[in-house]
């Protein structure tokens, strides 16, 4: 199943399903320095990001891989909501001649198949970007014991490609999320938009099941705030 079906499949029940992300998008928005005219959202799903935003905008443009998310995101006179996938050239070409005052992203780039290519393209269109990506280590037990390797990018990569362009400030944060029952726990897997089994199959699904003893789920995230251009 690709990354944009998951979050397509469950797009109405995910704000039940997506706490962590809720969090950390909260987090962001309250770290800001200022408060941005302009602003180019990665990843913006049904609008955790923007709901945070208390002040007055010129211009939000707000950007998702998503269909259904970008349906389910607030709309607006000075609000501009499309659907792209991050490592496209329609994408860049999109985006290449703005100018924001910042560029935000809450728990979305680290799907990309080319962060660096990414980061590059927003150096070019703005001097502040304030980022959360999921690292890799997020389900780290789960992988260990279905003996998988993450779909999403490890820490260090996502630190190489934003160092590449900007002098950045890193903060990496990890995250356990307590259940009731094991029902509740791999039932917030399937429907989190984080899920690392997808391709698991019945059987390897069922041993997960079985041999999954916490009664917690682990995520790892990195906050990015630039601080200047290289």
């Amino acid at each position: 199943m690709s990354t944009k079906n998951q979050f397509s499949k469950y797009a109405n029940e995910y704000k039940n399903h997506n706490i962590i992300q809720q969090i950390v998008a909260k987090s962001l928005v309250r770290e800001l320095k200022f408060q941005p005219k302009k602003i180019l959202e990665l990843g913006c799903g049904s609008g955790q990001v923007f709901n945070h935003i208390n002040w007055d905008v010129e211009f939000y443009k707000a950007i998702d891989a998503s269909k259904s998310m970008c349906e389910l995101h607030p709309k607006g006179q000075n609000i501009e909501v499309k659907c792209f996938d991050f490592d496209t050239d329609e994408f860049i070409n999109e985006i290449k001649n703005d100018n924001y005052d910042i560029v935000l992203s809450s728990s979305a780039l680290q799907w990309s198949k080319n962060l660096k290519k990414i980061v590059k393209t927003l150096s070019k269109i703005t001097n502040e970007v304030n980022a959360v990506l999921f690292t890799s280590n997020t389900f780290k037990t789960i992988q260990k014991l279905t003996n998988t390797k993450s779909p999403i990018l490890d820490e260090n990569s996502i630190k190489e490609a934003f160092s590449s362009y900007f002098e950045c400030e890193f903060e990496t944060i990890f995250y356990k999320l307590e259940f009731d029952n094991k029902k509740e726990l791999f039932d917030y897997i399937k429907k989190s938009g984080v899920s690392p089994n997808a391709a698991l199959s019945f059987k390897e699904a069922k041993k997960l099941y079985k041999e999954y003893d916490l009664n917690y789920l682990e995520f790892e995230v990195i906050f990015i705030k630039t601080v200047s251009k290289l």
